[in-house]
């Protein structure tokens, strides 16, 4: 017996009627989670905190580069010893330095003004920043050349994946890790997010930058922090991957406060780890959100800066500036995130920046990352 089948202008009358929604569509399994959106349990206990006094004047394209050259992303920014001029390092005007000739570590004065520029053809994918008390700089060279930027840069090979020491002027005086090559410490590091100098000199280094986006242990998994003499030889290092206490998912930024404490951003378990400067874990804090970029000034004022929540990664918290207190935890005011037709980060709503750095006079200035770019400065109405 012969089954009965549609005509073909039957089933094409299906297709038209399907396409115009008149006629459902068998349901699809849903996705699954995004990669990297897990996070440690505590998390879910903390009320997102998105609703607080905004103290701050917004001012966006702050600072203008030689040559009229417009902005890349910068991530790196800290401030000069003097509190008043701003040190940024610009991805040469895109997302990376392969190929270009421009200094991408720049001096702002408090106009704008580029007065000091190196680092043309050292760095490629400056992402961390410190400035110490001599004001030498130190710029973390976060990532190698990709093979397509290989192929079409050849030049790029041998960068990445270290700590450069430059003089204010620019001179080469330290390089920590070995230049183009992925490793463990004390010779290499692998995808390095920040550097910190305490005042005694010595020196930290936070990796990985793709462990955020890793969900389980295995290849790529690392969550470290190493420590080094000021003269550059190894001490030690502490952490692991993971969840728990000490454990990391990206520390994407340190800080110390004046207690010599060392702040940790665990941006892929949306948290701060606060640790002596011997590696002994002190205590952890969520209600920061998920944070890029940490800096804390002379009064022990935290500013952490999230460039990155959205449903997936961060539920219920959004993009901002947060300032609060590194003293008791407490945050005293948030800065809502830029409106962008594309968002920053991972997605979701609206941008704003990955680094941050604040002057003597209390204006903090934010390195953005994504749709938006260059560097924002967020001048205080009020004073605490």
């Amino acid at each position: 017996m012969t089954k009965n089948r549609p005509s073909p202008l039957f089933a094409a009358a299906i297709l038209v009627l399907t396409a115009a929604g008149l006629i459902a569509q068998a349901p699809q399994a849903p996705a699954g989670p995004p990669r990297g959106s897990s996070g440690p349990p505590e998390h879910a206990k903390v009320t997102p905190i998105n609703n607080l006094p905004n103290p701050y004047e917004t001012v966006r394209n702050f600072g203008t580069l030689p040559d009229g050259r417009k902005w890349g992303s910068v991530s790196a920014i800290n401030v000069d010893p003097d509190g008043k001029h701003i040190w940024a390092g610009d991805r040469c005007g895109a997302n990376s330095c392969a190929g270009s000739t421009v200094n991408p570590i720049v001096k702002l004065d408090p106009n704008g003004k580029v007065v000091q520029s190196f680092g043309a053809g050292l760095i490629l994918w400056p992402h961390g920043m410190d400035v110490d008390r001599q004001g030498n700089v130190w710029v973390v060279d976060a990532r190698s050349a990709t093979a397509a930027e290989l192929k079409q840069f050849p030049d790029a090979k041998g960068k990445g994946h270290t700590v450069t020491k430059f003089s204010p002027q620019g001179k080469v005086l330290l390089v920590l890790g070995t230049p183009g090559e992925a490793g463990d410490p004390p010779a290499k590091f692998s995808e390095p997010n920040d550097v910190l100098v305490a005042p005694d000199g010595s020196i930290f280094v936070a990796e990985a930058h793709g462990a955020q986006f890793l969900d389980a242990d295995g290849p790529g998994a690392i969550g470290r922090i190493s420590k080094f003499s000021a003269d550059g030889k190894f001490i030690k290092t502490f952490g692991s991957y993971g969840y728990g206490p000490s454990q990391f998912r990206g520390p994407h930024s340190l800080a110390m406060d004046s207690k010599g404490r060392l702040f940790v951003a665990d941006r892929g378990n949306r948290r701060i780890q606060i640790f002596d400067q011997d590696g002994k874990h002190l205590d952890t804090w969520y209600q920061f959100s998920r944070i890029s970029g940490l800096y804390i000034d002379r009064n022990d004022t935290l500013y952490a800066i999230d460039s990155e929540s959205d449903d997936n990664y961060n539920p219920g918290w959004r993009k901002g500036l947060r300032v609060g207190s590194a003293r008791t935890g407490e945050v005293w005011y948030f800065v809502p995130e830029h409106v962008s037709r594309q968002a920053s980060g991972m997605g979701g709503y609206g941008s704003m920046g990955e680094g941050v750095a604040v002057d003597a006079a209390g204006n903090v200035y934010a390195g953005e990352v994504g749709p938006v770019q260059g560097v924002t400065k967020f001048i205080p109405r009020l004073k605490r």
